[in-house]
Protein backbone atom coordinates (compact mmCIF):
# COMPACT_ATOMS: atom_id res chain seq x y z
CA UNK A 1 0.00 0.00 0.00
CA UNK A 2 2.84 2.39 0.83
CA UNK A 3 4.48 1.76 -2.57
CA UNK A 4 1.21 2.53 -4.39
CA UNK A 5 0.76 5.68 -2.33
CA UNK A 6 4.32 6.83 -3.08
CA UNK A 7 3.85 6.35 -6.84
CA UNK A 8 0.56 8.28 -6.91
CA UNK A 9 1.99 11.06 -4.77
CA UNK A 10 4.96 11.45 -7.14
CA UNK A 11 2.52 11.77 -10.05
CA UNK A 12 0.13 14.19 -8.37
CA UNK A 13 2.50 16.48 -6.44
CA UNK A 14 3.88 18.35 -9.49
CA UNK A 15 0.33 19.13 -10.59
CA UNK A 16 -0.52 20.16 -7.04
CA UNK A 17 2.31 22.72 -6.87
CA UNK A 18 1.47 24.13 -10.32
CA UNK A 19 -2.20 24.57 -9.49
CA UNK A 20 -1.46 25.92 -6.02
CA UNK A 21 0.06 29.06 -7.52
CA UNK A 22 -3.43 30.38 -8.19
CA UNK A 23 -5.72 32.66 -6.24
CA UNK A 24 -5.55 32.59 -2.45
CA UNK A 25 -8.73 31.16 -0.98
CA UNK A 26 -10.28 33.81 1.28
CA UNK A 27 -13.52 31.91 1.86
CA UNK A 28 -14.36 31.19 5.49
CA UNK A 29 -13.14 27.69 6.29
CA UNK A 30 -15.11 24.87 7.84
CA UNK A 31 -12.81 23.02 10.21
CA UNK A 32 -15.17 20.42 11.63
CA UNK A 33 -15.97 18.82 8.29
CA UNK A 34 -18.43 16.05 7.66
CA UNK A 35 -19.16 15.19 4.02
CA UNK A 36 -22.23 13.95 2.18
CA UNK A 37 -21.35 12.87 -1.36
CA UNK A 38 -22.54 10.90 -4.39
CA UNK A 39 -20.45 9.03 -6.97
CA UNK A 40 -20.74 7.92 -10.58
CA UNK A 41 -18.28 5.10 -11.18
CA UNK A 42 -16.83 3.35 -14.21
CA UNK A 43 -15.23 0.00 -13.40
CA UNK A 44 -13.89 -2.98 -15.32
CA UNK A 45 -17.22 -4.81 -14.83
CA UNK A 46 -19.62 -1.98 -15.69
CA UNK A 47 -21.15 1.09 -14.07
CA UNK A 48 -22.23 1.96 -10.55
CA UNK A 49 -23.67 4.78 -8.49
CA UNK A 50 -23.28 5.37 -4.79
CA UNK A 51 -23.68 7.49 -1.68
CA UNK A 52 -21.16 8.17 1.09
CA UNK A 53 -21.31 9.91 4.45
CA UNK A 54 -17.91 10.79 5.98
CA UNK A 55 -17.87 11.70 9.69
CA UNK A 56 -14.86 13.49 11.19
CA UNK A 57 -12.77 11.64 13.78
CA UNK A 58 -9.89 14.12 14.03
CA UNK A 59 -7.98 16.61 11.86
CA UNK A 60 -6.94 13.97 9.30
CA UNK A 61 -9.30 11.00 9.61
CA UNK A 62 -12.97 10.31 8.95
CA UNK A 63 -15.22 7.30 9.37
CA UNK A 64 -17.01 6.60 6.09
CA UNK A 65 -20.39 4.94 5.55
CA UNK A 66 -20.69 3.72 1.99
CA UNK A 67 -23.67 2.47 -0.07
CA UNK A 68 -23.51 1.60 -3.78
CA UNK A 69 -25.38 -0.27 -6.48
CA UNK A 70 -23.14 -1.74 -9.18
CA UNK A 71 -23.64 -3.48 -12.48
CA UNK A 72 -21.40 -6.53 -12.90
CA UNK A 73 -20.71 -8.04 -16.32
CA UNK A 74 -18.81 -11.19 -17.21
CA UNK A 75 -15.40 -10.70 -18.84
CA UNK A 76 -16.46 -13.00 -21.70
CA UNK A 77 -19.46 -10.92 -22.75
CA UNK A 78 -19.38 -9.98 -26.44
CA UNK A 79 -22.21 -7.96 -27.95
CA UNK A 80 -23.74 -9.06 -31.25
CA UNK A 81 -25.55 -6.49 -33.38
CA UNK A 82 -28.67 -7.55 -35.23
CA UNK A 83 -28.01 -7.66 -38.98
CA UNK A 84 -31.51 -8.26 -40.34
CA UNK A 85 -33.91 -5.38 -41.00
CA UNK A 86 -36.61 -7.34 -39.16
CA UNK A 87 -34.48 -7.54 -36.02
CA UNK A 88 -35.09 -4.20 -34.35
CA UNK A 89 -33.70 -4.84 -30.87
CA UNK A 90 -30.26 -3.30 -31.41
CA UNK A 91 -27.77 -5.74 -29.91
CA UNK A 92 -27.50 -8.54 -27.38
CA UNK A 93 -24.91 -10.76 -25.68
CA UNK A 94 -25.04 -14.29 -27.05
CA UNK A 95 -24.77 -16.85 -24.27
CA UNK A 96 -25.87 -14.52 -21.47
CA UNK A 97 -28.40 -16.10 -19.10
CA UNK A 98 -28.84 -13.43 -16.43
CA UNK A 99 -28.18 -9.77 -15.84
CA UNK A 100 -26.38 -9.27 -12.53
CA UNK A 101 -26.16 -6.35 -10.13
CA UNK A 102 -25.05 -5.94 -6.53
CA UNK A 103 -25.97 -3.69 -3.63
CA UNK A 104 -23.04 -2.89 -1.31
CA UNK A 105 -23.19 -1.36 2.17
CA UNK A 106 -19.99 -0.85 4.15
CA UNK A 107 -18.04 1.04 6.77
CA UNK A 108 -14.44 2.19 6.51
CA UNK A 109 -11.78 4.80 7.18
CA UNK A 110 -10.50 7.78 5.20
CA UNK A 111 -7.19 9.52 5.94
CA UNK A 112 -5.88 12.76 4.48
CA UNK A 113 -2.28 12.63 3.22
CA UNK A 114 -1.97 16.15 1.74
CA UNK A 115 -4.26 19.09 2.47
CA UNK A 116 -4.99 21.87 0.00
CA UNK A 117 -4.77 25.47 1.21
CA UNK A 118 -5.42 27.55 -1.93
CA UNK A 119 -8.06 27.65 -4.65
CA UNK A 120 -7.02 25.29 -7.41
CA UNK A 121 -5.08 23.01 -5.05
CA UNK A 122 -5.58 19.29 -4.59
CA UNK A 123 -6.22 17.33 -1.39
CA UNK A 124 -5.02 13.71 -1.46
CA UNK A 125 -6.58 11.02 0.72
CA UNK A 126 -6.72 7.26 0.85
CA UNK A 127 -9.66 5.19 2.04
CA UNK A 128 -10.77 1.63 2.59
CA UNK A 129 -14.15 0.13 3.41
CA UNK A 130 -16.02 -3.14 3.30
CA UNK A 131 -19.14 -4.96 4.33
CA UNK A 132 -21.99 -7.12 3.04
CA UNK A 133 -23.08 -7.16 -0.59
CA UNK A 134 -26.30 -8.58 -1.97
CA UNK A 135 -26.24 -9.85 -5.56
CA UNK A 136 -29.33 -9.97 -7.79
CA UNK A 137 -29.65 -12.20 -10.87
CA UNK A 138 -32.52 -11.53 -13.30
CA UNK A 139 -33.17 -13.84 -16.27
CA UNK A 140 -32.86 -12.32 -19.74
CA UNK A 141 -35.74 -12.86 -22.17
CA UNK A 142 -36.04 -12.24 -25.92
CA UNK A 143 -38.89 -11.87 -28.39
CA UNK A 144 -38.23 -14.88 -30.62
CA UNK A 145 -39.94 -16.16 -33.79
CA UNK A 146 -41.25 -19.64 -33.04
CA UNK A 147 -42.01 -22.50 -35.37
CA UNK A 148 -45.72 -22.30 -34.59
CA UNK A 149 -48.03 -21.05 -37.30
CA UNK A 150 -51.30 -19.14 -37.36
CA UNK A 151 -54.32 -20.51 -39.33
CA UNK A 152 -53.32 -18.36 -42.31
CA UNK A 153 -49.80 -19.83 -42.38
CA UNK A 154 -47.90 -17.00 -40.68
CA UNK A 155 -45.12 -17.68 -38.16
CA UNK A 156 -45.82 -16.47 -34.62
CA UNK A 157 -43.46 -14.97 -32.10
CA UNK A 158 -43.32 -15.12 -28.33
CA UNK A 159 -41.23 -14.05 -25.38
CA UNK A 160 -38.93 -16.75 -24.03
CA UNK A 161 -35.45 -17.35 -22.68
CA UNK A 162 -32.65 -17.82 -25.18
CA UNK A 163 -31.96 -21.32 -26.52
CA UNK A 164 -28.26 -21.15 -27.28
CA UNK A 165 -28.29 -22.88 -30.62
CA UNK A 166 -26.87 -21.38 -33.87
CA UNK A 167 -30.19 -21.41 -35.76
CA UNK A 168 -31.91 -19.40 -33.01
CA UNK A 169 -29.84 -16.27 -33.70
CA UNK A 170 -31.75 -15.42 -36.86
CA UNK A 171 -35.08 -15.81 -35.07
CA UNK A 172 -34.51 -13.07 -32.48
CA UNK A 173 -36.68 -10.02 -33.03
CA UNK A 174 -35.75 -7.91 -30.02
CA UNK A 175 -35.00 -7.98 -26.32
CA UNK A 176 -38.00 -8.37 -24.09
CA UNK A 177 -38.87 -5.43 -21.78
CA UNK A 178 -36.76 -5.27 -18.61
CA UNK A 179 -39.71 -6.09 -16.35
CA UNK A 180 -40.10 -9.52 -17.96
CA UNK A 181 -38.46 -12.00 -15.57
CA UNK A 182 -38.42 -9.69 -12.54
CA UNK A 183 -40.45 -12.19 -10.53
CA UNK A 184 -37.68 -14.75 -11.14
CA UNK A 185 -34.98 -12.53 -9.61
CA UNK A 186 -32.73 -14.44 -7.22
CA UNK A 187 -30.75 -13.02 -4.29
CA UNK A 188 -27.17 -14.16 -3.59
CA UNK A 189 -25.43 -12.84 -0.45
CA UNK A 190 -21.74 -11.98 -0.32
CA UNK A 191 -19.06 -9.58 0.93
CA UNK A 192 -17.04 -6.77 -0.63
CA UNK A 193 -13.92 -4.74 0.09
CA UNK A 194 -12.70 -1.50 -1.50
CA UNK A 195 -9.46 0.49 -1.38
CA UNK A 196 -8.64 3.71 -3.23
CA UNK A 197 -7.31 7.25 -3.36
CA UNK A 198 -9.36 10.45 -3.46
CA UNK A 199 -8.10 13.59 -5.25
CA UNK A 200 -10.34 16.44 -4.09
CA UNK A 201 -10.15 19.66 -6.16
CA UNK A 202 -13.14 21.73 -4.99
CA UNK A 203 -12.73 25.51 -5.32
CA UNK A 204 -15.39 26.25 -2.69
CA UNK A 205 -15.17 25.07 0.89
CA UNK A 206 -18.85 24.08 1.07
CA UNK A 207 -18.75 22.07 -2.18
CA UNK A 208 -17.10 18.69 -2.73
CA UNK A 209 -15.69 17.58 -6.11
CA UNK A 210 -13.18 14.76 -6.47
CA UNK A 211 -11.84 11.93 -8.59
CA UNK A 212 -11.25 8.51 -7.05
CA UNK A 213 -9.23 5.54 -8.30
CA UNK A 214 -8.81 2.16 -6.70
CA UNK A 215 -9.75 -1.51 -6.58
CA UNK A 216 -12.85 -3.34 -5.37
CA UNK A 217 -13.52 -7.05 -4.78
CA UNK A 218 -16.92 -8.76 -4.53
CA UNK A 219 -17.21 -12.37 -3.37
CA UNK A 220 -20.38 -14.49 -3.08
CA UNK A 221 -21.39 -17.77 -1.48
CA UNK A 222 -21.70 -19.50 -4.88
CA UNK A 223 -20.92 -19.03 -8.55
CA UNK A 224 -23.01 -16.41 -10.34
CA UNK A 225 -24.74 -17.87 -13.47
CA UNK A 226 -24.21 -14.91 -15.79
CA UNK A 227 -23.21 -16.91 -18.89
CA UNK A 228 -24.32 -20.29 -20.28
CA UNK A 229 -20.94 -21.95 -19.78
CA UNK A 230 -18.77 -23.50 -17.07
CA UNK A 231 -16.56 -20.43 -16.55
CA UNK A 232 -18.85 -18.56 -14.17
CA UNK A 233 -17.17 -17.46 -10.96
CA UNK A 234 -18.06 -16.44 -7.39
CA UNK A 235 -15.62 -13.51 -7.10
CA UNK A 236 -15.21 -10.30 -9.12
CA UNK A 237 -12.11 -8.10 -8.71
CA UNK A 238 -12.20 -4.76 -10.53
CA UNK A 239 -10.43 -1.42 -10.98
CA UNK A 240 -12.59 1.69 -10.74
CA UNK A 241 -12.58 5.40 -11.55
CA UNK A 242 -15.19 7.64 -9.89
CA UNK A 243 -16.36 11.20 -10.05
CA UNK A 244 -17.56 12.15 -6.56
CA UNK A 245 -19.60 15.27 -5.80
CA UNK A 246 -21.61 16.60 -2.89
CA UNK A 247 -21.44 19.02 0.01
CA UNK A 248 -19.52 19.69 3.20
CA UNK A 249 -21.48 19.74 6.44
CA UNK A 250 -20.34 21.95 9.31
CA UNK A 251 -20.43 19.66 12.35
CA UNK A 252 -19.96 20.52 16.00
CA UNK A 253 -16.89 18.44 16.79
CA UNK A 254 -17.00 16.52 20.04
CA UNK A 255 -13.75 15.04 21.39
CA UNK A 256 -13.54 11.30 21.75
CA UNK A 257 -14.45 8.31 19.62
CA UNK A 258 -17.48 6.11 19.33
CA UNK A 259 -17.26 2.31 19.14
CA UNK A 260 -16.97 2.23 15.34
CA UNK A 261 -14.14 4.79 15.32
CA UNK A 262 -12.25 2.79 17.93
CA UNK A 263 -12.50 -0.42 15.87
CA UNK A 264 -11.26 1.33 12.70
CA UNK A 265 -8.38 3.30 14.21
CA UNK A 266 -7.01 1.23 17.10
Amino acid sequence: MKKIAAILICLILPLHFILAQGEIDEEEKIFFRNEQTYAITLNTHGLSGGFRYARRIDAFRKTIYDAEFAQIKDAEEIKITFSSSSQIGGSFVYGKLNSFGTLRAGIGLQKELFRKYDKGGISIRYFYCGGPSIGFTKPIYYDIITINYTPDGQQTDGIERMKFEPHVLNNILRKAPFYVGLTETRVIPGLYGKFGFTFEFSKKDMVFNALEVGVVMDAYIKKIPIMANENNTWYFPAFFLSYRFGKVIDSQFKPGKNKIDELLTD
